[in-house]
């Protein structure tokens, strides 16, 4: 009778957190960075301009690539031209797409979507008419092996290209694919690791996205006059600068060549004006003040160098050192100085100060009153006739229900709508006295009750301690270990890409919960991130043991032996749980004993972070395989419970029962999707307005047939550009659409 009562509550309060609202939430905290006595960053304006400047600029990428280049349309790529990878099938094979064609080069159309297709789309057991394992992905770099730059002239690197053997039309190249989708960057400050596989550590070390898995990581600090060091640095809430330094030096698919490092980025860039040919609107919420340009007279440039904004940026320790020679030289080359060897660290803090800015808080979501139950009211909608606007509330209204009853709310939960937002989410449960966020009429209260009543939030395994780590059930109902924020949905088959489930460059697990695995079993050698040794147990949403004398094949019980977790520290994990008969764990020998059984089992193949819902209208196509393009078709997708089954593959899929019922309910939910946009992100005013920026829009030609001649090299296709003008804060009159609206 005690198993059945443990076992039903658990199915019982499974309704979970309501979604909550954006507004004034604090970002994570970064300590050191600053603030304190000896700050890294000793101007934090100055910084955030740099760190615009660099996000847009050109100049960064090895043939014309910024940052921006894949994220400029509400934080994310909207082109249609040349955006296919082929997947993981060994990675040779395009795929001929429904609308016909593919490939490199191919443009997309909306028939080509989705790139899993039934004959039933509620049904994923009705036939299979189009299947593909290809990736809608974002076109990059020609790539090529480094040579040298200049530090004056010349936009490209000088790298030795060619026609990539996969990328190319006939014997001609074009440019390479990533092989997953581009997430927004807008709101990403909150999430705990990014990337969709979360390589992009919490932890910056300055130089890698690897954290403290690097062991060569390390920043040059000056000593005195005569000294220079190389130190460890270690930032936490610091993933979106582990972020920004991977695409320009550890991808020749994104934005760089093979061989290129950090300084010779710093040696390009550093005596540069910056921005030099991209105008930038003299009304710019950032860098106005530095621009060029005046009235209605655009141009190119801010009137200042790179080295003038790092220099008036950051702490002189990590710049102002004469000597040269421990850094290091390019081969044949003048050795680096230090602000070259230490470009790494200025790029990485500078970006993710500048994307810290960009959070979208003011959908009408984020602003509507809410009621006792911590449901918006949505008295702050207006429709074009007040019977619309009536109706369009009681739909609104509805969309909420429907995505707290079919169970969204447990992996989009919390403010910034995703469990991969471990640090915030765990900061807003935490009792903090005169503390609040959301709408500013019904301002919402720090603590355990902060996104639902009841402690509702426990349901999605979140709390105040921040678990990296929980244990949850699969599609058959059987409780796995899995890295929280990160889900199997099942949206292509659990081989064609490992996601957390990966390894980083050094052969260690992405995955904390196989980290955690580890420190059962007493391995603390598999134990890379900090943190995994404190996981709370009788947090999991499904335990791992029950300190009670039960029959309970999936879970370990007293009669296989039971240590009370974090008796090995010496520092019980017992405080403030839920249930205090779950805050335990086996000993080492029982879990080596457990560890292929079904009690140690874990679910990390195929998993992906949790995506943010925010903007989600503008920021198709969507998953990361990019394999949907419009929310008519994730709604039916969540609806038939994904479209691959496998032991990784999350419960919750099973709880979409209410999605297809009627075309209302479909309308209802997708109402509430559109709620999440915040208009400032719909027109580019401040923060989210910007330079001007040029993106490669496919290559001159199509899929059949390319114009050869590129300057870069004549084997190369020439490239279709689209030029994307400077925006001031005022941003524009014309929306930012849809990504199925361009869509042929």
């Amino acid at each position: 009778m005690l198993v059945g009562s443990l076992l039903l509550a658990q199915v019982a309060l499974a309704i979970g957190p309501v979604p909550v609202s954006l507004r004034n939430v604090p970002i994570p905290p970064v300590p050191g960075l600053w603030e304190g006595a000896n700050p890294i960053v000793v101007n934090k304006n100055v910084a955030i301009a740099l760190g615009k400047a660099l996000f847009w600029d050109q100049s960064v990428g090895s043939d014309g690539q910024a940052c921006a280049s894949c994220h400029f349309k509400a934080g994310a790529d909207g082109r249609i031209k040349n955006q296919i990878h082929p997947g993981h099938n060994n990675g040779q094979t395009f795929d001929r797409l429904p609308a016909g064609g593919g490939g490199p080069n191919h443009t997309l159309s909306l028939d080509d979507f989705p790139l899993h297709q039934f004959s039933n789309p509620a049904d994923n057991t009705s036939q299979v008419v189009f299947s593909s394992d290809d990736v809608v992905g974002s076109a990059g770099s020609f790539g090529g092996q480094y040579k040298t730059t200049s530090p004056f002239a010349g936009e490209n690197d000088q790298c030795l290209r060619s026609a990539d053997p996969l990328f190319r039309v006939g014997q001609i190249g074009v440019r390479k694919v990533t092989p997953r989708n581009t997430p927004t960057v807008i709101n990403a400050v909150f999430n705990h690791r990014n990337f969709w596989d979360g390589r992009a550590n919490n932890i910056f070390n300055g130089s890698s996205p690897w954290g403290e898995r690097d062991p060569n990581a390390g920043v040059w600090v000056k000593i005195d006059a005569q000294t220079v060091a190389k130190q460890k640095l270690h930032l936490i809430n610091s993933s979106l600068a582990s972020q920004a330094v991977a695409p320009p030096v550890f991808s020749d698919t994104e934005m760089g060549c093979q061989g290129r490092g950090w300084a010779d980025i710093g040696r390009k860039l550093l005596l540069r004006q910056a921005l030099r040919n991209q105008q930038v609107h003299p009304e710019d919420s950032v860098l106005g003040a530095l621009s060029l340009s005046s009235g209605s007279s655009l141009k190119s440039g801010l009137k200042t160098t790179y080295k003038n904004l790092i220099t008036q940026a950051f702490n002189p320790q990590y710049w102002a050192y004469t000597g040269i020679g421990p850094f290091g030289a390019p081969v044949g080359g003048v050795p680096y100085n230090q602000m070259e060897a230490n470009f790494a660290l200025f790029f990485g803090i500078a970006i993710q100060l500048y994307e810290s800015t960009l959070i979208s808080d003011q959908a009408p979501f984020d602003l509507s009153p809410i009621d006792a139950n911590m449901k918006p009211t949505w008295s702050n909608v207006v429709a074009d006739t007040p019977a619309n606007t009536a109706d369009l509330a009681v739909s609104l209204k509805n969309g909420v229900e429907l995505f707290i009853n079919n169970h969204c709310n447990l992996c989009h939960a919390g403010p910034s709508l995703s469990l991969a937002a471990v640090s915030t989410n765990a900061a807003l449960l935490t009792p903090t006295p005169g503390a609040s966020f959301g709408p500013p009429a019904t301002p919402i209260s720090f603590g355990p009750n902060a996104f639902g009543p009841f402690n509702a939030a426990s349901k999605a395994g979140l709390n105040q301690y921040g678990n990296t780590v929980t244990r949850d059930t699969n599609i058959k109902q059987l409780p796995k270990l899995m890295d929280l924020g990160f889900t199997n949905v099942g949206a292509v088959q659990v081989d064609d890409d490992p996601g957390v489930g990966g390894v980083d460059d050094f052969g260690n697990p992405l995955s904390f919960t196989e980290q955690y695995v580890d420190y059962l079993l007493g391995n603390a050698a598999g134990i890379v991130d900090p943190g995994v040794d404190r996981i709370r147990a009788c947090d999991f949403i499904s335990p791992l043991a029950y300190n009670l004398p039960l029959n309970l094949a999936n879970y370990f019980l007293p009669s296989d032996g039971l240590i009370a977790d974090g008796s090995r520290e010496g520092v019980l994990r017992n405080q403030n749980c839920l249930n205090a008969v779950t805050a335990y764990m086996p000993t080492e020998a029982v879990a080596q004993a457990n560890l292929a059984g079904s009690k140690m089992a874990i679910a990390t193949k195929g998993a992906f972070k949790v995506p943010t819902l925010r903007n989600v209208e503008l920021t198709g196509p969507y998953m990361h395989n990019g394999g949907m393009a419009t929310l008519r078709q994730v709604i039916e997708f969540y609806g038939r419970h994904g479209n691959f089954s496998s032991d990784t593959q999350h419960f919750h899929l099973a709880s979409f029962s209410t999605l297809l019922n009627s075309e209302q309910n479909i309308t209802d939910m997708t109402n509430f999707l559109l709620s999440l946009t915040d208009q400032r992100v719909r027109y580019q005013r401040a923060p989210f307005d910007h330079p001007q920026l040029t993106i490669t829009d496919g290559q001159v030609g199509d899929e059949l047939q390319v114009t050869t001649g590129n300057p870069l090299n004549a084997n190369l296709a020439n490239d279709q550009h689209l030029v994307i003008p400077a925006v001031g804060a005022g941003g524009v009159d014309t929306p930012v659409s849809a990504f199925s609206a361009t869509l042929p």
